[in-house]
């Protein structure tokens, strides 16, 4: 059996094997071609009441089981990413419209998450604390139970799988709703990997679905915990939903993040750098070089090399050639990008480089002349557009960094490590990058943001995931009954 095999999926849901949902279908289409890669179907609020409570019932048994066997599974599904990595790659190009070195990304990170995920099974979950009474008191950590996970389009397969693993290796049940454009890579490889690896049947459901699903998610009262990756407007939402329900809500949301580059950086490096973190997947990364803040002394010589950068940069299919940039998404995402641009450059800024597209690919943009006003550089663009704005001095790289709702990834470059650490000491954000720009992550790193970036370091690194996916429990044991006065 392979993913490819459209009989697997056509049409329908991961629920339980493949079963076709009430919701109905939608098309899957390349971004690139607009060609129909095939039909997913698409689950309702009653297809997500079902899973859930099918999920509630499942996930109690494999918490009962032992870390070993929970461990072994996780151990099969990294060791399948690895080896269907090709044929999931080529999903990821022709799906979300990622040249072939991300989508190598993804599945390699993948496999590194399901064998992180996998040592967790075995990892101490608990401490002895000391009691004033004559008895023994422990905090341990046990599983929430079910687990909604609702992932976007745009790094699909990282983005779900980094909650899915660690979720269930630590004994819980998943609900996994990936984005409609992306189910294919996103969802059901996930699906297929943990069928094969032998994951019993009812602790991974992936139900593809719009708003309503992911209400009726968040909703269900046999999710305990929901796991959100996706733009801060609609995690407000998935916030406030969560809170009503009394459930927590891990919201990793998004960013407008600044690349500094002090006057001692070296220039050719300090433009590969910005370019990648601008350009990279067409700049739709939470992560992405969304503000580059560069010392007046290098201004004019940076703006040259990224705008002649951005000119060479080649866009089109990438399954078709070798390109540095994709397409974006779809046409509303290609306008929200382009409305920006054009509103900056209404408001006084330049192009230098870019803001012009065909069908989807739009052209690597780069904008000077920008203030904090300038909407390009004040809202989270999620495109290839990289606006440049100078500062004289530290102070104010500081204050033009901290001028911002988000704080999701910081990075500085300069030739004084101990110069940019105390830079960074003044800046919030929940990563930061030294002498590298702005988009990076590991299994083994905690990532989140704070403000309107999220609610902090929900994923990567043992305690993080421990945090996330578990629930503690204060338990006390005394050898008898204790006398009472009445």
């Amino acid at each position: 059996m392979t993913l490819l095999d459209e009989t697997n999926w056509q049409g329908k849901v991961h629920s339980a094997g493949w079963v076709t949902p009430a919701g109905g279908s939608l098309p899957v289409r390349s971004p690139a071609t607009g060609e129909q890669l095939g039909q997913v179907g698409v689950a309702n609020a009653d297809d997500v009441r079902r899973a859930c409570a099918h999920a509630a019932t499942a996930q109690r048994a494999w918490a009962a089981t032992g870390y070993a066997e929970r461990a072994a599974v996780l151990r099969r599904a990294g060791h399948l990413f690895a080896q269907h990595a090709a044929e999931i790659g080529d999903w990821i190009v022709r799906e979300s419209g990622s040249v072939a070195p991300k989508a190598e990304l993804e599945t390699d990170t993948a496999a590194q998450e399901c064998h992180e995920a996998a040592a967790l099974a075995s990892h101490p979950l608990g401490e002895i604390i000391p009691s004033a009474q004559p008895r023994l008191s422990l905090a341990r950590r046990l599983p929430v139970g079910v687990v909604g996970v609702i992932a976007p389009f745009n790094v699909p397969l990282i983005l779900g799988i980094r909650s899915v693993a660690p979720a269930l290796a630590l004994g819980n049940a998943v609900v996994l709703k990936p984005d409609t454009r992306t189910a294919v890579c996103g969802g059901f490889s996930i699906a297929w990997v943990f069928e094969e690896a032998g994951l019993p049947e009812g602790l991974l459901h992936v139900l593809p679905g719009g708003a309503e699903t992911g209400a009726a998610l968040v909703a269900d009262p046999n999710v305990r915990l929901v796991s959100f990756t996706g733009s801060t407007a609609a995690g407000r939402e998935v916030g406030a939903a969560a809170a009503r329900h009394l459930k927590r809500a891990h919201l990793e949301l998004g960013g407008n993040s600044a690349l500094i580059v002090l006057d001692d950086a070296d220039l050719d490096l300090a433009v590969s750098a910005g370019a990648w973190g601008s350009f990279l997947h067409q700049g739709q990364i939470c992560m992405t070089t969304g503000r580059h803040l560069v010392h007046e002394s290098l201004a004019g010589r940076y703006v040259e090399q990224l705008s002649e950068k951005a000119d060479q940069l080649p866009v089109g299919d990438p399954a078709k050639e070798p390109v540095a940039l994709g397409p974006i998404i779809d046409e509303h995402q290609r306008d929200k990008i382009h409305s920006l641009v054009t509103a900056s450059v209404d408001a006084g800024a330049r192009l230098a480089a870019g803001g012009t597209y065909q069908g989807l690919f739009y052209r690597p943009t780069v904008l000077v002349d920008v203030t904090p006003a300038t909407p390009a550089y004040a809202q989270e663009v999620f495109g290839p557009v990289a606006p440049v704005l100078t500062f004289a001095d530290q102070d104010e790289a500081v204050a033009l960094a901290r001028q911002t709702e988000y704080g999701l990834s910081l990075g500085i470059l300069s030739r004084d490590v101990m110069r940019a650490m105390a830079l960074a000491d003044r800046i919030p954000s929940g990563i930061v990058h030294i002498n590298d720009q702005t988009v990076s992550d590991e299994a083994v790193a905690p990532f989140g943001g704070v403000g309107a970036s999220g609610t902090g370091s929900r994923f990567g690194g043992a305690a993080a995931n421990v945090e996330a996916f578990t629930e503690t429990q204060w338990l006390t044991m005394r050898g008898s009954i204790t006398r009472y006065p009445f």
